[in-house]
């Protein structure tokens, strides 16, 4: 039987150790969403910098965002799905990662 060397055996926990980092911390695909067809926009238009416009209180016109982001879930023809308007309602989970809240 062959024996590893303390350095494979080190290297090797130190990458399982960096994706388990990696996977925990990271956060969940963040797009822009049209809320009522669901479809992919540009992220200017949830940014408030969008054509769009309304009225402020004192009547002056305003940039209204069109879209809002959309977290996890997949694109298909321009269409989201899987995910959720609520980012904490998305498990970007991973190896090693408890889950803690969300639904």
């Amino acid at each position: 039987m062959r024996r590893l060397r303390s350095s494979t055996v080190v290297l090797g926990g130190m990458g399982v150790l960096a994706a388990t980092i990696t996977a925990c911390g990271s956060e969940p695909d963040k797009r822009c969403v049209d809320p009522l067809t669901r479809e992919q926009l540009p992220r200017y238009e949830c940014d408030g910098k969008s054509s769009g416009s309304g009225t402020s209180g004192s009547g002056t016109t305003v940039a209204t965002p069109r879209g809002s982001y959309y977290y996890g879930g997949s694109v298909s023809d321009n269409k989201v799905s899987g995910g959720s308007f609520n980012k904490t309602a998305v498990d970007s989970g991973g190896f090693g990662c408890s889950r803690t809240g969300g639904g």
